[in-house]
């Protein structure tokens, strides 16, 4: 049974959103920007593990290996996403008030969608730009400091291009998301993290206890790995504006986990966000776009079966075809008309 991509990236905001409240029991013994780079270690080194595991148990490989200018993509994704960004996070952070840092970082599923649309000519729907206001919107009342604490400096813009950058990474990652989404996290998790802890080291930190090491990049490996490889499993069915959407649900899921966690009375700005949160999820959810559309010839390799509409190229043992699996094929220009998302197939002009 084919998963609703949709359902990848709540499962990813789900995983990243109890992130935050589990890497808050360690953050009085591991500074923040050691803890992110333990996290992206985590993630990295976990998958790492999985796919080695698989190549001992010689499971079949379904997904298409990464080519020579794939690399170039994934390349900027990391430079952008987990280098440069979080020096940008920093230094905004240590000019800025935490309250409107949380209220900024929420600019990052709204920069994903507006590169997605400018720069990457990805066609968004009246219900999308609905569920990503109302979403936006719980996520600033979830962020919102009754304290009155609030301003805004040189590090506000710096918090800013921060999510700007990230967003330039999902977009990136988007157009490599057919490929092997367990090598992407591998790279990414272990670039941007090795990054992170050393930089965290080169700044005065010191190197962390082998108990605390352990539980970061446990939940590294459980939290951002598995929600990296399910944000990017998204993007393929979705495109990076949708996808990126729907993960803006993770504070408010994360906000969940904490009441949970810490046994705290939820708050008036939690119980005013859930109708935003619910009417943004379904709209994403209700969205249906048809219309006749043309599919140019194209010669792609990516993890597919013979189960839809695209895919209709004979193998020499045809009763395998309805099985996931992966090789250079050739679709042929065709015309027709069916309910479709911007996946790897539907990248289309409007």
């Amino acid at each position: 049974m084919k998963i609703d991509s949709r359902f990848y990236a709540l499962i990813a905001a789900s995983l990243f959103g109890i992130s935050a409240p589990l890497s808050k029991l360690l953050l009085g013994n591991i500074p923040p920007l050691q803890m992110a780079g333990l996290l992206y270690l985590g993630s990295g080194a976990v998958l790492l593990f999985v796919k080695f595991l698989r190549k001992v148990l010689k499971k079949e490989q379904t997904e298409a290996s990464l080519q020579k200018t794939d690399f170039l993509w994934l390349f900027g994704a990391v430079i952008s996403g987990g280098v440069l960004a979080p020096i940008a996070l920093m230094y905004g952070l240590s000019e800025t008030p935490a309250a409107t840092a949380s209220i900024l970082l929420n600019f990052e599923a709204v920069a994903t969608t507006f590169l997605a649309v400018l720069l990457f000519r990805e066609h968004i729907s009246r219900q999308v730009v609905v569920a990503l206001v109302s979403l936006t919107f719980a996520s600033l009342i979830l962020a919102l400091d009754t304290s009155g604490k609030l301003g805004f400096s040189l590090g506000a813009l710096f918090v800013i291009l921060a999510c700007v950058l990230w967003g330039i990474d999902n977009n990136l990652t988007r157009n490599i998301s057919s490929k092997d989404p367990t090598i992407i996290v591998i790279v990414k998790g272990l670039g941007a993290g090795s990054f992170s802890f050393v930089l965290s080291l080169l700044t005065g930190s010191h190197t962390p206890a082998l108990s605390h090491a352990i539980y970061a990049l446990t939940v590294g490996g459980i939290c951002y790995g598995a929600s990296l490889l399910l944000f990017i499993l998204a993007m393929r069915g979705l495109g990076s504006a949708r996808a990126s959407t729907l993960f803006a649900s993770a504070p408010f899921i994360g906000a969940l986990a904490s009441f949970l966690i810490f046994k705290d009375a939820p708050t008036i700005q939690f119980l005013i966000s859930i109708p935003f949160i619910l009417i943004g999820t379904f709209f994403l959810f209700k969205e249906t776009h048809f219309h006749s559309h043309e599919h140019n010839n194209i010669e792609h390799d990516h993890s597919h079966s013979h189960s839809d509409e695209h895919h209709n190229h004979v193998h020499a043992y045809q009763e395998a075809a309805n099985e996931n699996h992966s090789h250079l094929h050739q679709h042929s220009s065709i015309i027709h008309f069916h309910n479709h998302m911007p996946d790897v197939h539907h990248r289309h002009e409007h």
